[in-house]
């Protein structure tokens, strides 16, 4: 690329200043044709090299001298440095398709923590279901999702290169950040076993040897206060320090009507402190400590489709919303659901120059726990308490060694070894209420006409009355799982001429998991081996009994290993212009079913039964999810032309095996698509026809599909697309900044996000027919009970800030300007045959901001 060094040092070249700093985003439009002419007419209309270009980004070239990266501002675009390759380089020149938000930007669109990020970033998304462990982190529409402690990401999240192993241990507010990296398509070959799908790299400033700081204060509706700051200075001429906190509660904008409560409200704090040890030219140490507390009402759960079920939950006395209005955010439920987060760390970074060559340390331990309640039949019936997700603890230790050159000669190479060991712990409960039995009885008299009932159904199979569906029965379930693993990774560059650079990288890892299960069930009915004439009746057992590992079959251990690669070609076809093509693969390693469903497989329960370690009713399913393989092809065009810069990727993303958890009304499947593949285009350009104005537009267009599905949830549905998927995402932003004649600023900003209309989920399972005897009849039934929940984002954002030259600025601001509602979520309704429940997005806010900088 631009670089002819690419050692940790910046590249010793003009940098064009005003040119823009676009988070990388895709191309696209309604098709494929549309999307393509329109990247290529705006490559065409940018790339055009007319003097006036030229005359601007040579009048305006500065030093390889300019202010560090953390001191580098928005305004900088795609000089500024980003480490997306584990060095530090422009984002011109970085041969990766990587997204960059920062800290300005994040600062002026109100954004608090990486679920606010998506409405700038189109290629991610971040959604939310259970509770605040269920947070799932997608990039060009793949992610894991789930509740399941066992299920590690696709998407890796590192915060100052400490890696972040579940999305929970980072959904509190962003700390004192200097940007926010999202490195799109697999990424294993440098951030390994975890990175199949993209890295989210969140990157905050260091400790300063000038003393500055700066405080904010914001006000908005639903009651909400956020407040947070940051101070750093010098504590000796080689020791620099930082203090950052914050604090964020709002009331919530659904209300239980059920109890008056509020819920999806926010209620959380964080604290950071970091020391800067430079002792030498040569030496530079990094400690970090920081602690944050989530305790929050979440999440409200809506009905949206009534069933005969519903009927029997209304008629044992609970209530339900009403599906029509899904957006009033109203519900009905006799538990509070909440989710508390505990999460702490320390790590210290060492950075040591001999010469040539510099030698990185990280070294990190986390420690995350989760309590969290919820109303498992979202009604305000007494028919389950106790937590669906439980009590989880993660202790995580890491560290990470580095070695990378910085030769003035053609060859820089990276060589590195990292080490992961992590205990998890998980419980969770299901506990029938004091109107469950009421409840089922109901039900099997719907199921007979009238001809049984609870008890005679217990007389006719010989147990004393009132044995079955009794309040305290139920579901206990623990787990721990103990996960170590290894890598090995290292890249070189090889400059072939003064523009072209061949980079070669492998990623060498090693995985062991160990899990040890003691669950027990107390459904006593669930136990019950049912005649063949009351085989109609095992649809309410609805928690059988469990066969605990590591057992005489099954060991409870995996043991992976896989090689990472990537290849890649990039040429400066001028000092404007960058182009790259790659190849890189990327591996997740094998996730365990933490949960009640966690089910030995038909071969394994084949051999459990003929040995006679059984127990009654004991059913197939997954006890784990095999590895992920992924793999990308991609070609990239990178412009910055001074006033205006565009970035264009063409890419075919493959994923092997990819881990995917479906919800079926009382728990979840955990399994493996067999291939499925994403075409995909990306573009993001920003343009200042003026020194005051820059306009800013990303694009993104995908083209999921099942290469091979065969034993989905929902049948095969090989050759079929991915339906959850939007084919377009876009965003289109502005900012003005006008300076006035005292040196103040008037800076007005705006943006507006949109994904085109897509099904929210794939299908329904509790709508599969079936035949009498259980087996499946016919799978579309599902899928189309699904179709009518769809998904369009239409979401304007906007700021208006008026920034005083002594550091004062008094911002007004909003989010979700248009009020646009939609689902982001639907699944069976739990014991609640063909009864849908769902989530919704978050309604408008908008508020006023104080910030003082100094």
């Amino acid at each position: 690329m631009g670089s002819k060094s690419t050692g940790l040092a910046l590249p010793n070249r003009p940098s064009n200043r005003g040119v823009f700093q676009m988070k990388s985003l895709f191309a696209g439009a309604a098709g494929f044709r549309r999307a393509a002419l329109f990247g290529s007419a705006a490559m065409i209309a940018l790339a055009t090299p007319g003097v006036a270009l030229a005359q601007v980004a040579e009048e305006e070239a500065q030093p390889a001298t300019d202010p560090p990266a953390e001191d580098q501002t928005a305004d900088e675009g795609n000089e500024i440095i980003v480490t997306a390759t584990k060095r530090e380089r422009t984002l011109q020149d970085v041969p990766v398709a990587v997204s960059v938000t920062t800290a300005e930007q994040i600062e002026r669109a109100q954004i608090r923590d990486i679920k606010d990020l998506q409405s700038l970033v189109p290629s991610l998304r971040v959604s939310t279901s259970q509770s605040a462990f269920a947070t799932t982190y997608s990039i060009r529409g793949f992610g894991t999702s789930g509740n399941n402690i066992g299920l590690e990401p696709s998407v890796a999240v590192f915060v100052d290169g400490v890696y972040r192993s579940r999305a929970i241990a980072q959904i509190g507010d962003l700390p004192d950040i200097q940007r926010v990296e999202v490195l799109r398509g697999p990424q294993s070959t440098l951030f390994g076993k975890n990175a199949s799908a993209g890295v989210i790299s969140i990157v905050s400033k260091k400790p300063s040897f000038q003393f500055g700081g700066s405080v904010e204060a914001s006000y908005g509706n639903y009651d909400a206060v956020v407040i947070k700051g940051v101070v750093t200075g010098p504590i000796t001429d080689g020791i620099a320090a930082s203090l950052a906190a914050g604090y964020n509660r709002r009331d919530g904008y659904v209300t239980n009507l059920a109890n008056s409560d509020d819920l999806a409200n926010r209620n959380r704090w964080f604290v950071r402190g970091q020391m800067l040890f430079e002792p030498s030219d040569a030496l530079t140490i990094r400690l970090t400590g920081d602690y944050d507390e989530l305790d929050e009402n979440c999440c409200a759960v809506l009905n949206l489709r009534r069933s005969a079920a519903s009927g029997a939950v209304l008629a044992v006395g609970g209530q339900l919303n009403n599906p029509a209005t899904p957006f009033a955010d109203e519900v009905y439920s006799d538990v509070v659901p909440f989710s508390k987060v505990r999460n702490w760390g320390i790590s210290g970074q060492l950075d040591y120059e001999l010469g040539p060559l510099t030698l990185t340390s990280i070294t990190a331990w986390r420690d995350t726990r989760l309590d969290a309640n919820q109303d498992v039949d979202f009604s305000s019936a007494r028919l389950a308490t106790g937590a669906n997700i439980g009590q989880s603890d993660l202790k995580t230790f890491t560290q990470e060694l580095r070695l990378a050159t910085n030769l003035d000669g053609p060859f820089n190479a990276l060589i590195g070894g990292y080490y992961f060991n992590e205990t998890a712990k998980g419980s969770d409960r299901i506990v029938y209420g004091a109107d469950f039995r009421n409840y089922v009885d109901l039900l099997i008299r719907g199921l007979t006409g009238n001809a049984l009932n609870a008890g005679t159904l217990e007389a006719s199979l010989g147990a004393p009355p009132n044995t079955f569906w009794q309040a305290g029965q139920g579901f206990f379930n623990r787990f721990t799982q103990k996960d170590e693993s290894y890598s090995i990774f290292g890249n070189v560059d090889f400059e072939v001429s003064d523009r072209l650079t061949v980079t070669l990288g492998a990623n060498y890892t090693h995985d062991a998991k160990d899990v040890t299960g003691t669950s027990v069930s107390t459904d006593r009915f669930s136990a019950v081996v049912l005649p063949a004439p009351l085989a109609g009746f095992k649809a309410l057992q609805f928690l059988p009994p469990f066969l605990n590992i590591p057992n005489a079959v099954e060991s409870g251990k995996t043991r992976d290993s896989d090689w990472s690669w990537t290849a890649r070609l990039a040429y400066e076809v001028s000092d404007t212009l960058n182009t790259y093509v790659s190849y890189s693969t990327g591996f997740k390693a094998s996730s365990f079913n933490l949960s009640r469903d966690s089910r030995p497989t038909p071969a394994d329960l084949a051999t459990i039964v003929s040995r006679g370690l059984g127990v009654p009713n004991l059913v197939s399913g997954t006890r784990f999810a095999e590895p992920e393989d992924s793999s990308v092809y991609e070609l990239g065009i990178k412009g910055n032309w001074g006033i205006a810069s565009a970035n264009l990727t063409f890419f075919k993303q493959t994923i092997r095996n990819f881990q995917a958890n479906t919800f079926t009304g009382t728990g979840y499947i955990l399994g493996n698509a067999d291939k499925q593949s994403t075409f995909g285009i990306e573009f993001d350009g920003q343009v200042k026809p003026t020194p005051e104005l820059t306009l800013t537009m990303a694009m993104t267009y995908l083209d999921p599909k099942y290469d091979k599905y065969v034993n989905s949830p929902f049948g095969d549905v090989s050759g079929q697309r991915v339906i959850n998927i939007s084919r377009l995402g876009a965003t289109w932003g502005f900012q003005y900044d006008q300076p006035l004649a005292n040196d103040d600023h008037f800076i007005l900003r705006g943006d507006f996000h949109y994904e085109a209309p897509v099904q929210v989920e794939p299908g329904l399972l509790n709508y599969i027919t079936r035949n009498p005897n259980g087996t499946v009849a016919g799978y579309q039934t599902g899928i189309d009970a699904a179709r009518p929940f769809r998904r369009e984002v239409s979401d304007m954002n906007a700021s208006l800030t008026y920034a005083m030259a002594n550091g004062l600025e008094l911002t007004v601001w909003g989010r979700n300007l248009l009020d646009n509602r939609y689902l982001t979520g639907i699944f069976d309704s739990v014991a609640q045959n063909q009864s849908v429940s769902g989530y919704t997005s978050q309604p408008r806010t908008y508020g006023v901001a104080a910030r003082f900088k100094w």
